[in-house]
């Protein structure tokens, strides 16, 4: 069992089982919810998810419904009753233990920002750069 919660601890959640999938997202609707370049998500069977809290729910398309905390406002769960009826997709960056279901495969590639593909080689430090 894995558990996971918002910023402020308003929600929290327990999920059970191993994902159907474990990706990262490019899609527009997911970078302009998150605010980030892409999205991690863990997809399961609605049955393995249990929530305590009351999600903010926004129905951002014709079968999608993001779910965020209302307090503040960090995305959870994503559901799309067309593609992946009966599963429930939780951002796996709210996870409690960041190593349970690392990403396998990256999704709406097609969308990913123009840089991405080089995004790794770019320069890394352990905090800020100095200076």
């Amino acid at each position: 069992m894995a558990t996971g919660r918002c910023q402020c601890g308003d929600i929290s959640y327990e999920v059970e089982g191993d994902p159907h999938h474990s990706a990262l997202c490019h899609c527009a609707d997911c970078r302009r919810s998150a605010g980030a370049h892409m999205v991690g998500w863990a997809l399961f069977s609605q049955d393995n998810v249990r929530v305590t809290g009351s999600p903010t729910l926004y129905r951002s398309s014709e079968h999608v419904t993001r779910q965020f905390c209302g307090k503040c406002g960090t995305g959870l769960f994503y559901t799309n009753s067309s593609a992946f009826p009966g599963m429930i997709d939780v951002q796996t960056a709210t996870l409690d233990d960041q190593s349970v279901y690392p990403p396998a495969i990256h999704v709406q590639w097609a969308e990913a920002a123009p840089w991405m593909g080089q995004a790794h080689e770019l320069p890394k430090f352990d905090r800020f750069p100095e200076g």
